[in-house]
């Protein structure tokens, strides 16, 4: 347990300073051809429901046994060789410095009144159009990626590697992975991306409970509210969100900037209305970024200590 721990704490520092190089191999990647493919093949007939439960199955088992297999032979060789590559495979499936850059990336232009840059910067982490959207509307996009990919990219990674290591961490990017590629209510992927999209929700469930009440107790409450004023609001804004796992983010966010998220977006021109979280006591600005950006790091190391301490506890037990 304690060397489990001890990678877990490595990986968060290398994510936290290294981050994702660019040119580096990823295995999300190939995670990603092998989706594809599996789309392309099975994605057809009469039995598509069937197929996309085979396909992430498939997937899981591969996962699963290329990565416990690496880590076990690492192990074996010598504790801190396991230590090592566990933290390396650990930390490459973590997003705490990219959703910063990402963030950031749109800060930068936005705070600049280059609305055109930050336009185009939002268009790569978000699937809306962004070409006429204002400053309010352009901080709103970054806070609710954000607010979101801190349990998708940092801490749900982290629940499923306290869990299982990092074989139980990269099965839940596996099937992440396939959430993000065929998990879409469209014709295309309605059935066979089912299983997909609906075991992803099974995996984020807790963890972005616990998230979002992270964000909730132990970040800034701009409006001073109290702490069952927090909880009530929270509890009432969440299970509005079209996502049985996003509004329990997005809500607590939401709350304490005193901010409303959510509301209209519009897809390849076709206009979609998301419900509203939290009340507008401020206007949505530049500033909510980097306020939002905070949330991210606070949360993300207050979940890492609050696993780390429960491993620790049990492994004295």
């Amino acid at each position: 347990m304690m060397h489990h721990i001890l990678a877990i704490g490595i990986a968060m520092m290398l994510d936290r300073l290294i981050g994702d190089p660019p040119h580096w191999p990823h295995p999300v990647r190939w995670i990603g051809k092998y989706i594809y493919k599996a789309a392309e093949l099975l994605n057809k007939g009469p039995h598509a429901y069937r197929n996309g439960f085979l396909m992430v199955g498939s997937l899981i088992v591969i996962v699963f046994l290329t990565v416990a297999g690496a880590v076990f032979l690492a192990y074996l060789v010598h504790p801190f060789l396991g230590v090592a590559a566990e933290a390396v495979l650990i930390a490459s499936g973590l997003a705490q410095k990219s959703l910063q850059v990402a963030a950031e990336d749109v800060y930068r232009p936005l705070v600049n009144k280059n609305l055109d840059e930050a336009r185009h910067k939002l268009s790569w982490i978000v699937g809306r159009d962004t070409r006429h959207l204002d400053e309010s509307e352009i901080t709103r996009g970054v806070v609710e990626t954000v607010s979101e990919n801190t349990s998708d990219g940092i801490t749900a990674p982290l629940f499923w590697a306290f869990l299982l290591g990092a074989p139980g961490l990269w099965v839940y990017k596996a099937v992440n992975t396939c959430d993000s590629i065929v998990g879409y209510k469209n014709e295309q992927f309605r059935q066979f991306g089912f299983a997909s999209a609906r075991l992803d929700d099974l995996l984020n469930f807790v963890p972005s409970r616990i998230t979002g009440f992270l964000i909730l107790m132990l970040t800034v409450n701009r409006r001073k509210l109290s702490i069952p004023g927090r909880l009530k609001e929270w509890i009432q804004y969440a299970p509005q969100h079209p996502s049985p796992n996003s509004g329990w983010l997005e809500a607590a966010t939401a709350v304490q900037l005193g901010v409303r998220l959510g509301g209209e977006n519009s897809y390849g021109g076709v206009s979609s209305f998301r419900a509203y979280m939290g009340l507008p006591v401020y206007q949505l600005e530049a500033s909510h970024i980097k306020e939002a950006v905070t949330h991210m790091q606070i949360a993300s190391w207050a979940f890492f200590i609050l696993f780390a301490m429960g491993g620790i506890i049990i492994e004295f037990a």
